[in-house]
């Protein structure tokens, strides 16, 4: 995998100081990542870069305290919001809450691979197949060619271009292996247009590229809901629907302002959920999001979304044209350095969901969503019969 380096370049120009912090900015962030902004944003970015070497020190004690791998204990499943206690000892009882405090501040980047493999299931997923499974895999599938390796070769050079590593041949040579090999052992998902920047980020993130194709697996097949990269994105429109409900319940001025306009969120949010965040938000951003998703689950997507719309709730309700509500969101979401200012809208301003509120507003989705995809079969179907 890549290693970073930490640069900042400024463009030259005649400045001063009163138009010193709008002087445009190209510097590199934390995974590779050139960034155009401001002197500003190279600030934020700098006091990001701080608060991760003090969470890293708060890990690096409780590692000292607990044991290296204290994370790694068994989780505590919950329900509405409560944890179980029956029969657990209260040291993992600690463990579980200190964690799940921990995780929303950020897990320290050296530390993210071995606890997302831990949290998320991936390692236990693994675990079950036999040690050669992911070189096997691999080796099964050269040569042969789907359409999903046609739509994977012809996605790769597209996955975050202006990355060094990703746009070198070994980069787009990891990311198709990874891919392609997910590509079969899945030939319902096969391939969906974003999880190449799914499993791009997540090759910059893991130390092998063994671990990105399980963390690929762990996300497709546990954490998210089922059928969201079928051909028929059935999962990703029951999200959608569920997000659009929630706005009208979380957020529900802008929800009505939207409509009136006849704006549709999923032409902003279908982007956010399929590719989780990793095209809209700045990398260090994205990978606070998914430390959460990993250990708590789909909800946070919604979270997140829903405090993105409420972040700029005063500016939405001033505008009036569709183009303007998607330039806010995404000036908004491109310029969000700061992962902190984005996680406590999402959980201290939106207020709690429950995995049971939103799995049963899922359950009601689905029927509709089903119901509508069966009847434009049947009309295709009609179609061909009238052909």
């Amino acid at each position: 995998m890549p290693t970073t380096t930490h640069t900042i370049r400024y463009n030259t120009g005649k400045t001063n100081l009163f138009n010193a912090h709008l002087m445009s900015v190209k510097f590199e962030d934390l995974y590779g990542f050139t960034v155009e902004g401001n002197v500003d944003d190279v600030n934020v970015l700098n006091e990001v870069r701080e608060k991760i070497r003090e969470q890293g020190r708060v890990w690096w004690a409780l590692e000292a305290n607990k044991g290296a791998n204290w994370y790694l204990q068994p989780k505590i499943s919950s329900n509405e919001g409560m944890i179980s206690v029956t029969s657990l000892k209260l040291s993992v009882l600690t463990n579980t809450i200190t964690l799940r405090r921990l995780i929303r501040k950020g897990v320290p980047p050296v530390l993210r691979p071995k606890v997302w493999l831990s949290v998320s299931g991936a390692a236990k997923k693994r675990s079950t197949v036999p040690e050669t499974y992911y070189d096997e895999l691999i080796r099964a599938t050269e040569g042969k060619t789907t359409p999903a390796t046609r739509q994977i070769d012809h996605d790769l050079p597209r996955t975050f271009p202006c990355h060094p590593w990703l746009n070198s041949e070994e980069g787009q040579a990891t990311l198709r292996r990874v891919l392609v090999g997910y590509s079969f052992r899945d030939s319902e998902v096969g391939y969906c247009q974003g999880l190449n920047y799914v499993a791009a980020l997540l090759l910059l993130v893991m130390k092998t590229e063994e671990d990105a194709f399980w963390m690929l697996a762990v996300l497709l097949e546990n954490v998210l809901v089922s059928d969201c990269y079928t051909d028929t994105l059935s999962g990703c429109h029951v999200e959608q629907r569920v997000f659009k409900d929630l706005l009208a319940k979380k957020c529900p001025r802008i929800a009505a302002h939207l409509e009136a306009m006849g704006f549709d969120v999923s032409l902003v949010a279908t982007e956010w959920f399929l590719c989780l965040f990793s095209k809209s938000l700045p990398s260090e951003t994205t990978l606070r999001v998914w430390d959460v998703l990993f250990n708590e689950g789909a909800k946070v997507l919604f979270h997140v979304a829903l405090a993105i719309f409420k972040m700029r709730e005063d500016d939405l309700l001033r505008i009036q044209h569709i183009g303007d509500v998607i330039d806010i969101l995404q000036t908004t979401t491109h310029h969000l350095y700061d992962p902190d200012e984005l996680l406590t809208f999402a959980f201290d301003k939106i207020g709690s969901m429950t995995t049971n509120t939103i799995t049963k507003e899922r359950k009601k989705q689905e029927t509709v969503v089903m119901a509508e995809l069966d009847q434009r079969i049947r009309r295709m179907s009609s179609l061909k019969m009238d052909g």
